[in-house]
């Protein structure tokens, strides 16, 4: 039956996660255009092209999970619906003083805990060599720093 769906507790966990990542998401977009037009354009492309990528492997995971592709579809489309909530209290931060800068800083810091569980775990367990390890230390620490300029010249 295509209307019956039958969800590993995988899939719906990435549901979850993809919700809460769609609503910050949002939240970047709707405080970056608080900043600025300029801000708001650069930050909605480097969302989407960072998106791209993972709702295609948001997709595969609930296929995985369970999901018929239809269902996945319908699925991701609802974990769209938070980054609408998120931009909308991004827009709404324009109301507060200094409420778009600090949701700004709170999502910023959320992209880089992501980041850093990402790369450390693998770095701890030892399938990596020291040339691997010093090359994504640095590319990381490279990505921090190119933050912190961008930070600066604003």
């Amino acid at each position: 039956d295509e209307k019956s769906l039958s969800l590993s507790a995988g899939g719906y966990l990435n549901l979850a996660a993809d919700s809460m990542h769609n609503f910050t998401d949002g939240i970047a977009i709707g405080a970056s255009f608080v900043g600025g037009k300029s801000v708001g354009i650069a930050m909605t492309l480097s969302v989407l092209v960072h998106e791209l990528p993972h709702e295609i492997g948001d997709f595969a995971i609930l296929i995985q999970n369970g999901a018929k592709p239809s269902q996945a579809i319908m699925l991701q489309f609802c974990t769209a619906f938070f980054a609408f909530a998120g931009t909308a209290l991004g827009l709404t931060s324009a109301n507060y003083d200094n409420m778009s800068e600090m949701l700004l800083a709170i999502v910023s810091g959320g992209f880089v805990y992501v980041a850093t569980m990402t790369v450390l775990p693998e770095l701890q367990v030892g399938k990596s060599s020291l040339g691997q390890i010093v090359l994504e230390v640095g590319a990381f620490s490279a990505g921090v720093g190119m933050m912190v300029v961008v930070a600066q010249l604003e």
